[in-house]
């Protein structure tokens, strides 16, 4: 066992290279997440529920929904409360999002990291989007609905905008 225990602190040591990397807390995070879908999985099979099979278009719309919500989580005003205890305030970013950066050491600062990343977080809102899917595919589908017509818009005032610009120029 102490092999094994040198051998991963080694692995750290090379892979970090003297910068505080928290592979432990990742691995603690991939664990959390790995738990948790053998848990729907499990729940799945003794309620008798079985993976649906999407569509192009239940892709299409969980794509966009992924994607609007892990912004959201990640980088929204009206959602920094939920990062505030893992970041700290730094500015804006873009339009309607901020710039935080992540604080702590070990989970606390994985789980930054993992809140703070739309690309990370996209992991994790897709997964519970599929058990939804599995679950409660009705409700899933209208809220999917409702954060794609929320991005619809996100890019509507965007080009509303830009054009806006243009038309000072």
């Amino acid at each position: 066992m102490n092999s094994v225990i040198e051998t991963v602190k080694e692995n750290e040591r090379e892979y970090s290279q003297g910068e505080p990397r928290p592979l432990k807390s990742y691995a603690g995070t991939l664990a959390v997440y790995g738990m948790a879908v053998g848990a729907a999985t499990v729940i799945a099979r003794l309620t008798g529920r079985r993976a649906p099979r999407l569509g192009v278009r239940d892709v299409a719309l969980m794509a966009v929904t992924t994607h609007k919500v892990s912004r959201t989580l990640a980088k929204d005003t009206v959602t920094s409360p939920l990062r505030a205890p893992f970041t700290r305030y730094k500015g804006t970013s873009g339009p309607a999002e901020l710039a935080e950066e992540v604080r702590g050491k070990g989970v606390k600062h994985a789980i930054g990291e993992l809140i703070t990343c739309p690309f990370c977080m996209a992991q994790w809102v897709a997964t519970a989007y599929t058990v939804g899917m599995t679950f409660a595919p009705d409700a899933t589908r209208l809220a999917g609905a409702t954060m794609t017509a929320v991005a619809g818009a996100d890019w509507l005032q965007l080009a509303y905008a830009r054009l806006q610009r243009a038309a000072e120029d």
